[in-house]
């Protein structure tokens, strides 16, 4: 292997030897395509004195009449010297040929080449020697339905000649070949500036030393890469101290979220993981541990152990756009934690433990709540049913028939009433967004709602004073902060007694927040059912609130209500007597 002392001479001698084996392949490409335009030409010819020898044909019906021999008389008009025409039928025999007298010494030319290939193409070629006269001639048939033509022309020195490239094509390759070649050579020692400098500048990287980015290069293309080169560097330290500095951020993250994280390399290696990972792989393993690979010796993590085996060991494809995932919840002591895995195309993989215990609750007391809810429709729908059985089936004078409608139509209202609060309590819990906001006076609504009630209050002989001031407004929904002030004030006149007094006040405003107060001086309840006062169906005495047509959800859709106002809202014994709600409500 050839050595050199300096890499301008490598690049000298490496471009030129790619140099003259470019030329070679452009000088031999261009003769080659030379050739082949030489070539059709002479086709083009031949073609031509093809067609003009069948149009003669058929326009004096020589092939019908027999009177082949007439075509002597095209030939002497035929410019091109040498030609040789042939007319063959299609059963290959040789009716007629311009330089053989005695046709019958002539072979069956069904099976010569060009004949063949005439047949499959527009025309067949081809150059071989003649079994009649012993010369090399370039053929070209053309087949006519009835019979073939076959033009011929001597393939002798002068056509060799002129099929082969033309010299003075190569002369002039040369020549610029060797000006190029010239060029390339003052250009590559001109060039060796800019590589020493290069040179110097990654030997300095590479030992670590201060590398000044300000270094000239001479003004051109290399020293424009040159100096790119270098302003790259530039970028590159400082993305790499921008991404030390994201990557630090990104630890730090890390080790805030709540959910544990942990990634393992391929032989399931520890690649990184933060302290809530280590932490609920305690709890769950029930053992104190500070390592990560543990995770695999936990029994509650076979399931995923399994999922990531069969990726790790090669058994199945990772889709890099769809890569797969598998969760699994474990429930440990009370608590549920989801467990997720995502493999990675590489074979790494990442797996998150998240606390979701309060979101499991969640779950299960709406699966209470459903339970609840079938209970508490059974109820009217059964009572509904029974009073209409009875009036169907039996023979009831108009008095009873009356009494029988209004219970049923009590249970059907009740039954609506119900369908229509769990309608509401689903909309704020899981339509959020859909609640359209806007600015809302809190004292209009309190006086719609109590006109509302007006006479539910009158037969109770309860009153209701109101400490609101007229310009205080809420950034809310108006269907529901009426609701808030509705079931309220419902609940207090279904349960309150009678000849009570109701008092409503905004008692606190600050710049986030309006306080509002709501109490009756009531009997009150006791201090045990405070807690679970706005838990969905729950009834302090559940004979005497199905008497009263209380659905169970009314306090519930005024606690959701109020927290969709980002408020918050708690009942207490009022030191007057009653029932007292205490509840904000978000400006």
């Amino acid at each position: 292997m050839i050595k050199f002392k300096s890499y301008s001479n490598k690049l000298f001698f490496y471009t030129f030897l790619v140099f003259i084996l470019f030329a070679i392949l452009v000088i031999g490409f261009q003769s080659q395509r030379e050739k082949e335009f030489r070539k059709s030409q002479l086709e083009n010819t031949l073609n031509n004195i093809t067609q003009l020898t069948q149009q003669y044909i058929d326009e004096n019906d020589l092939f019908r009449l027999q009177a082949l021999d007439d075509l002597d008389s095209l030939m002497k008009i035929i410019p091109q010297q040498g030609i040789r025409v042939t007319v063959i039928d299609s059963d290959g025999i040789v009716i007629y040929d311009s330089e053989v007298e005695d046709l019958a010494r002539l072979d069956n030319h069904a099976n010569r080449p060009e004949v063949l290939k005439s047949l499959s193409e527009s025309f067949g070629a081809n150059i071989r020697a003649s079994a009649s006269t012993g010369n090399d001639y370039y053929y070209l048939a053309r087949f006519y339905n009835d019979y073939y033509v076959r033009t011929a022309v001597l393939y002798d020195t002068d056509i060799v000649q002129y099929l082969k490239a033309d010299r003075l094509f190569l002369l002039v390759m040369l020549v610029i070949s060797l000006i190029i070649w010239i060029i390339l050579i003052l250009v590559i020692r001109n060039s060796n500036k800019t590589i020493t400098r290069l040179k110097d500048f990654v030997v300095k990287l590479n030992r670590g030393e201060e590398v000044r980015d300000n270094i000239r290069f001479p003004n051109d293309e290399l020293g424009i890469i040159g100096k790119q080169i270098v302003d790259i560097y530039a970028d590159m330290k400082n993305a790499r101290d921008e991404l030390s500095l994201e990557r630090e951020k990104l630890f730090n993250h890390l080790f805030a979220l709540n959910e544990g994280v942990a990634i393992f390399s391929v032989e399931k290696k520890k690649l990184l993981s933060n302290n809530h990972f280590i932490q609920y792989l305690n709890i769950i393993s029930e053992q104190s541990s500070i390592s990560a690979e543990r995770f695999f010796d936990v029994s509650e993590f076979k399931p995923v152990k399994k999922f990531i085996n069969q990726y790790v060991k090669g058994h199945e494809q990772i889709n890099a756009e769809n890569l797969p995932q598998f969760e699994v919840t474990v429930n440990k002591e009370g608590r549920y934690y989801s467990t997720r895995c995502i493999v990675f195309p590489d074979g790494s993989f990442e797996i998150l433990i998240t606390d979701i215990t309060s979101l499991e609750k969640r779950r299960i007391l709406k699966q209470q709540m459903t339970s609840n809810i079938a209970h508490e429709l059974k109820t009217p729908v059964a009572s509904v049913m029974g009073y209409l059985e009875t009036l169907m089936n039996n023979n009831i004078d108009d008095e009873k028939r009356k009494y029988f409608l209004e219970k049923a139509s009590a249970q059907a209202t009740r039954l609506t009433d119900l369908i229509n609060d769990i309608s509401i309590l689903n909309k704020i819990e899981e339509a959020k967004d859909h609640f359209s906001m806007g600015e809302v006076n809190l004292k209009d609504i309190v006086n719609e709602v109590i006109n509302n009630q007006k006479n539910r209050l009158d037969e109770k002989k309860m009153s209701v004073s109101t400490n609101i001031k007229d310009d205080v407004v809420v950034n809310g929904n108006q269907t529901l902060l009426f609701s808030i002030f509705h079931n309220l004030l419902d609940n207090a006149i279904k349960y309150a007694g009678e000849d009570i007094k109701i008092n409503i006040s905004n008692y606190l405003e600050d710049q986030n927040y309006i306080y509002l107060s709501f109490y009756d001086n009531g009997p009150g309840i006791a201090d045990e059912h405070l807690p679970r006062l706005f838990e969905r169906f729950y009834r302090i005495d559940s004979g005497r609130s199905r008497k009263t047509g209380g659905t169970g959800l009314g306090l519930a859709i005024v606690k959701n209500a109020v927290q969709l106002h980002n408020g918050y809202i708690s009942a207490r014994n009022h030191q007057d007597g009653g029932l007292e709600f205490l509840f904000t409500l978000g400006k």
